[in-house]
């Protein structure tokens, strides 16, 4: 009876903390979820982005000024995009590519994946898939494997370098951080990072974050001076933060919120706007 009675009490703490915190958790599908270095062993593999928009041809480069659009959180569920497609109409010449932040789907479904990748190929601008938590619930790597492929991987275009980080388990591993470190070397001109899960938290409530605070001292101390922003969600709530001349910015659930984040880029520099459609 103490036994059943700690049990029920346990799932009832992680229950807690995943519901005041506003990713729209399932529980049992997130001990359905795989592990980072499973997904590692993938890198290298594309199904949905083409090389050129992974490599983008000289002659298509996006130039010292261009803009992009960061989103966060769709939780695509049962085919439902959420007015998804209403994005579309904001983008212009100057946006040269969107990024979904993670949790694309809400649990890793074929289908949701599918609707996904559907919607943003009519946009005729690359969109970037990012992992999230959600998009591996209930064993379903395997899908977003076939249909995505890579978790973690670099875009180059001119003097522009964008770096896609998997942090759906809410840590890098060492491996990927020296992949990270790696990039960084390479890298030159403008530098943008994405990762779902984010690094602050704004109040000691929001649990969902970087628990490993030598994970997360290792990648401001390396994008320290090197990288322009680096993006995340996961929270369902706004954070923006400066830390070694990096913008920490992490936007709203696009779900529920319909709010998306604008970036410019110029020659002197970068600025955002968070918009809603």
């Amino acid at each position: 009876m103490v036994a059943n009675l700690r049990k029920y009490f346990l799932l009832f703490i992680v229950w807690s903390i995943f519901s005041l915190n506003g990713c729209n958790n399932d529980l049992f599908g997130l001990f359905g979820s795989t592990d980072l270095d499973i997904r590692w062993q993938a890198r290298n593999t594309f199904n949905f982005l083409t090389p050129d928009e992974r490599n983008i041809p000289s002659g298509e480069s996006w130039g010292d000024e261009y803009s992009f659009i960061v989103l966060s959180d769709t939780h695509i569920e049962d085919g439902n995009t959420f007015g998804l497609n209403k994005l579309k109409n904001v983008i212009d010449s100057n946006v040269k590519f969107v990024v979904f932040n993670g949790d694309i789907t809400q649990n890793g479904k074929r289908k949701d994946i599918k609707a996904f990748m559907e919607t943003v190929r009519s946009w005729g601008v690359p969109c970037y898939p990012v992992a999230g938590n959600h998009d591996f619930y209930f064993g379903n790597w395997p899908e977003w494997k076939e249909l995505i492929g890579s978790t973690c991987y670099r875009v180059k275009s001119g003097g522009t370098t964008l770096l896609i980080m998997d942090s759906a388990n809410a840590y890098f591993g060492a491996k990927q951080l020296d992949w990270l470190e790696d990039e960084l070397k390479r890298a030159n001109g403008r530098l943008f990072v994405f990762s779902h899960v984010n690094l602050f938290a704004e109040n000691p409530a929001n649990l969902q974050h970087f628990t490993d605070i030598r994970e997360r001292a290792r990648i401001t101390s390396l994008l320290k001076g090197r990288c322009d922003a680096m993006f995340m969600g996961h929270v369902h709530q706004r954070i923006v933060r400066e830390l070694g001349g990096v913008k920490y910015i992490t936007t709203e659930d696009f779900r529920s919120q319909d709010i998306y984040c604008q970036v410019w880029v110029s020659q002197n520099g970068i600025r955002w706007e968070f918009k809603k459609l």
